[in-house]
């Protein structure tokens, strides 16, 4: 009889210790987004929980929570709700994540990125290399874990007046952007008078006149909204890049087993594979498109700028030499803003562009 108690001691032990984390789980997370389910965010970000819940058995059920539900209409809100623990998880925008995190504004320098021979790879890079390591450090040192980049793609110009192909033709258009200091001061320095305001009064504004234009990303954002029903005219200028974070609340990251950590990191770096394959299909060398092809997940359209030109939008794509005219135009933000950012952050991401070509 005691053989028998000292086994079902040792068993009972054995199966306590070996699930501590499984023991704490929810039932279900929640992870923020901010735009809508069919915009690419929001695909990905399904994307990345259909993995986890698959891969670890439906031991992780997340559920995305899209078009700023949890947010109570403010964007900038979400970090300090996920540092917090009022959110669980985030697929989260730089931008909107700057205000806490000054170092991740670094992507939102104008025309920094689309300077380089290849954007893309440029941002690869960057994202993968040191400077990624140091963004990551600076979200972490303020209190949410960061698991994965995501992406929404470098961000576009439309508008309701007229092509825009320099500076000149950009000024005093009335711009939506979002609420962060970096756009409104690349937009005043190109002669264009920026307007903030949320999505839901943007598309208001269109129609009554408020504001002539916007910036975001095609295949994420400018596609998925219909943007046509209101602007006649898109820039591919590449002014800055959208990049996203997939983050976790700390103490929420510790309740997972290390065998469930490893599987939401693996989960959360194929998503980020989709996440920029959506983003930059129709507008990179065609890598995108093979890739989602490899997976049986191609969108449509897959030839955005074509589609757009279809729906009766005039596209202009800016020469190397015409996107040089706007780099030297917004010459002052760079220079007022990469201390704020921080110069080892800056110089960081030269270093890791520069040992990728």
């Amino acid at each position: 009889m005691k053989k028998l108690c000292t086994l079902l001691i040792i068993a009972l032990t054995i199966v306590v210790t070996s699930l501590p984390a499984f023991a704490q789980y929810k039932s279900q997370y929640k992870l923020s987004v901010v735009p809508g389910a069919a915009s690419g965010w929001g695909k990905s970000a399904q994307y990345f929980t259909d993995l986890v819940r698959e891969r670890t058995d439906g031991r992780i059920n997340i559920k995305c929570y899209f078009s700023s539900q949890l947010l109570a209409g403010k964007q900038t809100s979400e970090f300090l709700m996920l540092r917090n623990g009022a959110i669980d998880f985030a697929m989260a925008s730089t931008i909107n994540w700057s205000p806490q995190i000054k170092p991740l504004n670094l992507t939102a320098l104008p025309f920094f990125l689309a300077m380089q021979d290849d954007r893309y790879k440029a941002l690869d890079a960057l994202s993968a290399g040191e400077a990624g390591k140091m963004m990551f450090a600076a979200i972490e040192k303020k209190g949410v874990k960061p698991i994965g980049w995501a992406e929404n793609g470098f961000r576009e110009l439309t508008n309701s007046k007229r092509a825009v192909a320099s500076p000149a033709d950009i000024k005093g258009l009335k711009i939506r952007v979002v609420g962060s200091p970096i756009f409104i001061d690349a937009f005043k320095a190109l002669g264009a008078n920026p307007v903030n305001m949320n999505w839901a009064e943007a598309t208001t504004g269109f129609q009554q006149g408020v504001v002539d234009g916007q910036e975001n990303p095609t295949n994420g954002i400018n596609i998925p909204v219909k943007i046509w029903n209101y602007h006649n005219f898109i820039t591919e200028w590449h002014y800055i890049i959208d990049p996203l974070i997939t983050g976790v609340n700390p103490r929420v990251w510790k309740s997972f087993s290390k065998e469930d950590q490893a599987i939401i990191l693996e989960c959360a770096k194929e998503a980020e594979l989709y996440s920029k394959a959506i983003s930059r299909v129709g507008l990179d060398d065609g890598s995108a498109l093979a890739y989602l092809e490899s997976i049986n997940m191609v969108p449509t359209p897959a030839a955005p700028l074509v589609f757009l030109a279809e729906q009766g939008m005039t596209v202009t794509k800016l020469t190397p030499e015409q996107t040089k005219v706007f780099y030297d135009a917004t010459a002052g933000v760079r220079e007022k803003w990469i201390p704020i950012i921080g110069e080892d952050l800056v110089n960081a991401a030269k270093a890791d562009i520069a040992a990728s070509k």
